[in-house]
């Protein structure tokens, strides 16, 4: 469980990373729109993982693949931003959040279980 602090700090880069993506994102990724939708921090704020939702984007591994590789610039950017409120910068590590993709599978299993229960209500009715 993250502490009062982590959730503080975690916060703070989630909206930070925001505004450079919303900035600059186009020179990473031109036509994609990135969403931070997480950002977990270590005990020793040292160290962050970014979670990142991807629109208009055929291949999200390619995009992580190149923000990461950015990762460095993209640390200095935030860095430049949050001098005044943090003391170390985190490390940043970009990762898929395939929490969208999770939901739409759900979503389709639970339909064809009601799907499957319509025919065998109908199925039983009939007989």
């Amino acid at each position: 469980m993250e502490s009062k602090r982590q959730q503080k700090f975690a916060g703070l880069l989630q909206e930070e990373l925001a505004a450079v993506f919303q900035k600059e994102g186009a020179a990473y990724l031109p036509n994609t729109l990135v969403t931070i939708t997480k950002v977990r921090v270590s005990p020793d704020l040292a160290v962050a993982k970014v979670y990142l939702s991807f629109l208009n984007t055929s291949n999200t591994t390619l995009s992580v693949n190149t923000v990461n590789s950015h990762a460095g610039e993209i640390r200095y950017k935030l860095g430049s931003r949050i001098r005044h409120q943090a003391r170390v910068v985190p490390t940043l590590t970009f990762f898929v959040d395939d929490t969208n993709e999770y939901t739409e599978h759900m979503d389709k299993i639970f339909d064809k279980i009601a799907k499957e229960r319509k025919e065998n209500d109908s199925a039983e009715d009939d007989a």
